[in-house]
């Protein structure tokens, strides 16, 4: 107990003091100055190339709109540095979150085509400025992957040109993992890119995009342990940037490090306050409340999302803020299990109805179904799940094939439950496999730490409902080797050991969960059970 409490403690000092050395050295919404070092030579005048490379160091954090004033201002000060142009149209290409807009695109091109106008003295320069025109040539007849794919070819050509230059190796590794097959289980492309950028990570270890990039490429169960030194590092590289301090938390989250997850999210949070970054604010705190959650620090989960919440459009994680403000609450009635409270959930204000980033509110209807089946209100479970198949007929119009797949699968998970509510309780069983089964085959995107309630976890919750703890063990075991320490996935597996007469496995899991929960301050009833069944063991 007593080495725990101090190993969390000396944690809670380490990301304190990086948060408080990013607030010290910026009293005023200063520039932020600790971002890592990147060594990217240009030909330039001289007077630029440090800004050139502080620039290109925000770009390595996704911290696209101060990266894009940097560019600007190199290209003022030497409006014949084609290299800054570059810089801007890379700020307009955000290969990990999401397609670019139109209006993104438009600015995108026009930075492009001044990059070749303006010129450059060298051909591995000249080889850059066409690597990011590829990306935007015929951008309103081309899709977007079609593109994408263009610009990973054209950034494997000038890495293989040009051997020696280690921003070529990064920038095409970000390329290999933007392009990666979502239905790849194998991960081909992270894995390769993931390999590249372990081999510079030896030579450059102050480099942030190394470390940002190896947190992305194995950002998935079975490949997060190779990123825990990188995502361990990465806030200590740029701990100014508000995405760098993030960004350690989504490998915290694939292990159910949550204290640490906890951390990283507190320091990024007051990180993007300081630099007036809402996107990155609001992505941390849905991070916070899903870690929050999972040790049942109910009241600290509640107070994250309790507070006031504001987004910007011209953010470029604007999309990133919608789906936490529409996410926190869902997440915050479902996994507590608190059925009626979901079932009466509401858009959040600040959450526009449809449109491009319909997929955001989904999780609010999902939840509503969710709860409004579990509660036997099979007319509005019929309702919200009506809407979640509305909602992804206007995202399959858009092109969005991975947010339209996500909510078929809600909707397929919503519809198990409802048939269940209809006592259908075979077909219901069959209904809830397919939904998990289905899951299984899917990954989670960056911008949540999971999805609202995993279905494979759902389908052993309605195995233990209709008295089949034997079989509903392995579902939520399973759930666990995916998603390790995950609170509901351990009460569930105590419970079906313990009801299926598996003494010692049971102790095990409420062990676990008790050890887990040791600063919780909810009252969730699968502790007190968990408590009274050690306490007369």
């Amino acid at each position: 107990m007593k080495t725990r409490v101090n190993r969390v403690l000396t944690m809670a000092c380490v990301y304190l003091i990086l948060a408080a050395t990013a607030a010290g050295q910026h009293e005023h919404m200063g520039q932020p100055q600790n971002l890592g070092t990147v060594n990217f030579p240009i030909s330039c005048d001289a007077g630029v190339r440090q800004q050139f490379g502080r620039a290109v160091a925000l770009l390595h954090s996704f911290w696209y709109q101060q990266a894009a004033q940097e560019f600007a201002a190199v290209a003022k000060a030497d409006p014949a540095c084609g290299m800054a142009y570059w810089g801007i149209a890379m700020t307009h290409y955000h290969p990990l979150w999401e397609a670019p807009s139109p209006g993104d695109l438009k600015q995108g091109q026009e930075a492009a085509e001044k990059a070749k106008s303006a010129g450059a003295k060298t051909e591995r320069e000249r080889d850059y400025i066409s690597a990011v025109a590829v990306f935007y040539k015929d951008f309103d007849k081309l899709d977007h992957r079609t593109r994408a794919l263009a610009y990973e070819k054209a950034m494997e050509q000038l890495q293989s040109r040009y051997p020696d230059d280690r921003e070529a190796e990064i920038f095409y590794s970000l390329a290999l993992r933007a392009t990666a097959p979502p239905s790849d289980k194998t991960y081909v492309n992270q894995k390769k890119a993931g390999a590249i950028l372990e081999k510079i990570f030896t030579e450059e270890p102050n480099h942030p995009g190394v470390a940002h990039y190896i947190i992305h490429c194995y950002d998935y169960p079975t490949l997060a342990n190779r990123a825990l030194d990188a995502a361990r590092r990465y806030a200590k590289i740029a701990p100014d940037s508000p995405h760098a301090l993030h960004m350690p938390s989504h490998i915290f989250t694939r292990l159910g490090l949550w204290q640490e997850s906890i951390e990283s999210n507190l320091a990024s949070e007051a990180a993007a306050r300081k630099y007036d970054s809402p996107g990155d604010e609001l992505h941390a705190r849905d991070y916070l409340v899903y870690a929050y959650l999972q040790e049942a620090r109910d009241r600290e989960a509640r107070r994250v999302f309790a507070a006031p919440m504001a987004n910007r459009q011209a953010d470029p994680q604007y999309f990133a803020g919608l789906y936490s403000i529409a996410s926190m609450p869902a997440r915050y009635s479902v996994e507590r299990h608190q059925w009626k409270e979901a079932a009466a959930l509401q858009l959040p204000p600040g959450v526009p109805p449809a449109g491009r980033y319909t997929w955001t509110e989904a999780n609010i209807y999902f939840a509503r179904a969710l709860g409004a089946a579990r509660t036997g209100d099979q007319a509005l479970a019929r309702d919200a799940i009506g809407k979640l198949a509305s909602f992804r007929e206007t995202i399959l119009q858009a092109g969005d094939k991975y947010w339209a797949e996500q909510l078929e699968i809600q909707g397929e998970i919503a519809t198990a439950w409802l048939i269940l509510a209809e006592g259908k309780q075979d077909e219901a069983l069959k209904q809830m496999r397919v939904a998990a089964d289905h899951e299984d085959r899917t990954d989670k995107h960056p911008v949540t730490p999971g999805v609202i309630l995993p279905a494979r976890e759902l389908l052993g919750d309605m195995l233990l409902e209709l008295k089949q703890p034997a079989q509903a063990l392995p579902e939520y075991e399973a759930v666990l080797r995916a998603a390790p320490n995950r609170f509901n996935a351990i009460a569930g597996a105590a419970r079906a050991a313990e009801l299926s007469g598996v003494h010692e496995k049971a102790k095990g899991y409420y062990t676990q969960l008790v050890d887990l929960c040791r600063m919780a301050d909810g009252d969730r009833p699968e502790l007190r059970h968990a408590r009274k069944f050690l306490a007369g063991d």
